[in-house]
């Protein structure tokens, strides 16, 4: 017996294929885009920023906007090197895959100023979405639409209403962009006696409308507005981390799972090492599949506590900060938001100069 049957020979793991699971999040980011860039009005500019607190990117500010128009056009702009900092310019082969992509280098579009930029009608908004969702995953090495922050404004910089776009992050309702938010939104919870009312809130409600309740407070949302992918799993962004809650019926059982690394091969000296981390744990386990090393804690269905999923969301987001980088370099892999992530920066030498964006 393996030991990767060793660990599953009960039950299916929590985490499947992460690849398709990300790739599931940004074809639903596109999806919604769509519909936001199909209402924005003229005057109204949209902007989608990769989030430099989860990216360690500090002040790059990776972003993408999109404007309306009088005439029934769309204008966009991604930033370009003029506005990075000398350390995170993009390279001549970056430069050369957003150009392939469609952009106008910038100062070609006129508005545009050093970003790149380009104009297309508002009935070409599929192919837009797809191309701005390809500039910040791919261009600009957002791992995840999670990552994202969005806000709708007007020229006077007034908010626009604006549809949900997916798993981003709406600027209007984040109480707290950095790492922290979750972990001080429980803490805020319990000092104010706000655990007492929560449970009350849940008592009489189903497993799964209970989750959903606690996870939405955690996220200062509504339970309707959680972000769910396709295999039921609600999705949490903390700091560089992405937890998973899923809940399971039989027997009642919320799964709190977290990808610590993925790209890895699946040796027996990886599941020897996750093996006797899982047995050094209080509570949980590691596991590998998939080519991807998952982190799991699960809560008890039953006799349901929200102090309990909401430390074991804490719990989850330490978990990936701590191991993430140990296993890497005992193992290899990828990081699920680590340095190869990060868009290239330029390779300066003393002989050649790039130039603002060439």
């Amino acid at each position: 017996m393996s030991y990767e049957t060793a660990l599953f020979d009960d039950e299916e793991p929590a985490g499947g294929n992460l690849k398709e699971k990300v790739a599931e999040a940004w074809r639903d980011f596109a999806r919604h885009l769509v519909d936001g860039l199909r209402d924005l009005r003229p005057g109204t500019t949209l902007d989608l920023t990769l989030d430099p607190t989860a990216s360690g990117t500090g002040d790059a500010i990776y972003s993408v906007q999109v404007t309306g128009e009088e005439d029934g056009m769309l204008s966009a702009t991604a930033v370009g090197n003029a506005d990075l900092p000398a350390a995170y310019r993009l390279d001549r082969t970056v430069i050369a895959e957003i150009v392939a992509l469609g952009w106008s280098p910038p100062g070609v579009v006129p508005g545009s100023g050093e970003s790149f930029g380009l104009r297309v009608p508002k009935g070409e908004v599929t192919q837009l979405s797809r191309l701005v969702t390809r500039t910040l995953r791919d261009i600009y090495g957002t791992p995840h639409p999670a990552f994202l922050t969005y806000l709708a404004h007007d020229a006077n910089g007034h908010v626009a209403p604006l549809p949900s776009l997916g798993v981003a992050r709406s600027l209007v309702t984040i109480a707290d962009a950095d790492g922290d938010g979750v972990v001080d939104a429980a803490r805020t919870a319990a000092g104010q006696g706000g655990l007492k009312e929560l449970a009350a809130e849940t008592d009489d409600l189903p497993l799964h409308d209970k989750v959903t309740t606690v996870v939405a407070r955690l996220m200062k949302t509504s339970p309707e507005e959680l972000p769910i992918d396709p295999d039921g799993d609600i999705g949490i962004r903390s700091g560089s981390a992405m937890v998973f809650v899923r809940v399971r019926d039989n027997p009642p059982l919320v799964d709190v799972f977290s990808p610590i690394l993925t790209e890895v091969e699946p040796t027996e000296r990886l599941y020897v090492k996750l093996s006797d981390l899982t047995n050094r744990m209080p509570i949980g386990r590691l596991y590998c599949t998939n080519d991807t090393v998952w982190a799991s804690v699960p809560v008890f269905g039953r006799d349901f506590q929200p102090t309990h999923l909401m430390l074991a969301v804490q719990v989850m987001t330490g978990l990936a900060d701590e191991l993430d980088d140990r296993l890497h370099g005992e193992f290899g892999g990828k990081r699920f938001f680590g340095e190869s992530d990060k868009p290239k920066p330029v390779i300066s030498s003393g002989g050649e100069r790039t130039g603002m964006y060439l």
